[in-house]
């Protein structure tokens, strides 16, 4: 018999504000580095939301703060790793809290399984999406093309991926378009990645898709990745992990 699997539990918080979602990683990385939470993978949707990461610019935000403002969308400067993205209705966030110290020490290799995981989800529509070197994410060819386009159109990113480690233990994620309102994206640059579209699964396939009928395939191959056995946690079973690291007058724990 072969050795037993890590189990990693997984919570949907459904939808949920970024900065709520922030905080709340925050709080779990902190237990999860005292060891009173398990593995987590975080799944939610976010309310329209850019946010920039560490090694992003600014001027990848191609609207004025008054725009953002008249289209209800929030900016919130970001601790991972990447450029600016876009979150919204219609795509699924994941946040993985892990002790990647337990599962293997080595960053290049945590995000190639990330990308791997929504590689092998987006196979399971029957759609087939790629790496390209040097372009963090997952990739497909576009759906539509015009009969006059050429056969080497640029590449559209279906899956963004920007996380952060701090004693081995990660936050942040990976991002998956199933039915994303893909004009958002035109505010920005995305990941700052000139020529290049982004797309989803639902415009891929041509008919709708929901969410509910993605996750499950995110979380399966996620486990298969990263060597890990998904079971399913709720929202209470957080909030008791959570209570058993912080004391009852703590407030929301920083960094």
């Amino acid at each position: 018999m072969g050795a037993q699997r890590k189990v990693c539990r997984v919570v949907q918080l459904g939808r949920i504000g970024y900065e709520q979602a922030f905080a709340l990683q925050q709080r779990l990385v902190a237990a999860r580095k005292a060891g009173t939470a398990p593995d987590v993978l975080l799944l939610c949707e976010h309310p329209h939301v850019l946010t920039l990461g560490r090694s992003g610019k600014l001027d990848h935000l191609r609207v004025s703060a008054a725009v953002l403002e008249q289209k209800g969308v929030e900016f919130h400067h970001s601790d991972r790793g990447g450029d600016i993205t876009y979150h919204g209705p219609g795509q699924i966030v994941g946040y993985p809290i892990l002790q990647l110290g337990e599962i293997r020490r080595d960053v290049v290799w945590y995000v190639r399984q990330l990308e791997e995981a929504m590689i092998q989800a987006t196979a399971a529509f029957g759609v087939t999406a790629f790496r390209i070197p040097r372009c963090t994410g997952v990739w497909v060819r576009p759906a539509f093309r015009e009969p006059s386009a050429s056969a080497a159109a640029p590449e559209e990113k279906l899956g963004a991926i920007g996380v952060h480690i701090s004693r081995w233990v990660t936050s942040h994620g990976f991002a998956y378009n199933v039915s994303s309102d893909l004009h958002f994206f035109d505010l920005i640059v995305p990941c700052g990645i000139v020529g290049r579209g982004v797309t989803s699964l639902e415009k891929l396939l041509g008919r709708p898709v929901s969410a509910d009928q993605v996750a499950p395939h995110l979380t399966e191959q996620l486990g298969q990745a990263l060597g890990l056995e998904m079971i399913r946690a709720e929202r209470v079973e957080l909030d008791e992990w959570l209570a058993a690291t912080e004391p009852a007058s703590a407030g929301v724990a920083g960094e």
